[in-house]
């Protein structure tokens, strides 16, 4: 899926723009067991109560793509044979109405799923009537499809302490008793994918609100697939590389050059308006690195490097490997944060044999909150 189908179909999460009838789900504690099982019509649910479920399963589509969203792809084999496509498709067919194939999913997850406390499984099924668009871009009313999809989220349930409030009506203090609230998803998933404005049994759409995390026995049990590097991982990784390339001689200089240009690489993307998420290959990268001044025979090390760490053909998102938001110098006792287009504000030095980090202060200091002078 690109960043154009996302939002299409995040539209849907809201109580005038979907046909969501009934949402299902269970209640399991913190031993893996089923306490409870509902399935709620919306259309017996207060107003709010609606607009908070759906708000709560619509957040299984936040975050980037190659980030917290990760497009998964069935094999043929798989989808012709496998018992875990098998088992999504009897969920798409059946609307969410097979109660052998909830209950399965049920297990299935709640056997391979720890959050460390209690949670819920919260499923919705919507069948989306869409309008095909020419290459104009207009609407095409007379051509059209249904896209017919699920979606699952996975909560953790979060306990609120008692607190007091003060009543106006009755001029009085009242004691709030604790309750439990079902938190932003964990983890979930919607199948199938939409792509190329149909949709598609060979794809789903796996979320992750930890990018530390992938989850990855939950993964392999409900859909029999490996998931690229958590992107947190990514990054820790690409920085290991490097610095092994370097041989523990990166300089300030070189570092924010790197930065740079995969920054312009992000803005360029972002400014050609294109619906496919960005992905840059290993040569893509080491060209990068040349440009910013590292020698061929380092270069060859990278590559070796990479091959080991990621695999020699495998893409990343950029924004995984660097991050374009932030310019951090740090030392045991001293943090400096410094604004990634003001790295000109910034450089180090050798200065009678000691080294320093030298900041450009020609605009206004303040220590603390208090303006200072620097004399």
């Amino acid at each position: 899926m690109n960043d154009k189908e996302l939002r299409e179909v995040r539209k849907r999460f809201r109580p005038d723009q979907n046909n969501i009838s009934h949402i299902r789900g269970c209640f399991v504690n913190e031993k893996k067991e089923i306490v409870t099982e509902f399935n709620e019509s919306l259309a017996l649910c207060p107003q709010e109560e609606t607009e908070s479920l759906l708000a709560i399963m619509k957040k299984t589509l936040s975050g980037s793509l190659g980030t917290n969203l990760i497009d998964l792809k069935f094999r043929t084999e798989q989808v012709r044979e496998s018992d875990e496509h098998a088992l999504l498709m009897a969920l798409k067919r059946s609307e969410l109405s097979d109660d052998d194939a909830v209950h399965e999913l049920f297990f299935r997850i709640k056997e391979n799923v720890t959050l460390g406390g209690n949670y819920v499984i919260l499923l919705a099924f919507d069948k989306y009537d869409y309008f095909e668009y020419g290459k104009d871009g207009e609407k095409n009313e007379d051509s059209f499809g249904v896209y017919n999809f699920f979606v699952c989220s996975i909560c953790p349930i979060k306990h609120m302490k008692s607190a007091v409030s003060f009543h106006a009506y009755d001029n009085t203090f009242h004691t709030l008793s604790s309750d439990s609230l079902i938190g932003a998803p964990e983890l979930g998933f919607i199948f199938p994918a939409f792509e190329d404005r149909q949709e598609n049994i060979y794809g789903s759409l796996y979320y992750t609100h930890d990018i530390t995390k992938n989850h990855t026995d939950f993964v392999k049990r409900i859909f029999d697939l490996e998931l690229p590097m958590p992107a947190a991982v990514q990054k820790e990784t690409f920085d290991e590389c490097l610095s092994e390339t370097m041989s523990g001689g990166c300089d300030f200089e070189l570092l924010c050059s790197v930065q740079e240009q995969i920054s312009e690489m992000i803005e360029e993307h972002k400014e050609e308006k294109s619906a496919e998420p960005l992905r840059v290959s290993k040569n893509e990268i080491k060209n990068t690195l040349k440009y910013c001044g590292i020698e061929e025979e380092k270069l060859e090390e990278f590559d070796k490097l990479y091959d080991e760490q990621f695999g020699e053909k495998t893409e990343v998102a950029p924004q995984n490997i660097v991050d374009v938001k932030k310019l951090e110098v740090k030392m045991p006792d001293v943090t400096i944060k410094v604004n990634p287009k003001r790295r000109d504000l910034v450089s180090t030095q050798i200065i009678n044999g000691a080294k320093y980090i030298l900041i450009k202060a020609d605009e206004n200091v303040s220590v603390n909150g208090i303006d200072i002078k620097i004399n």
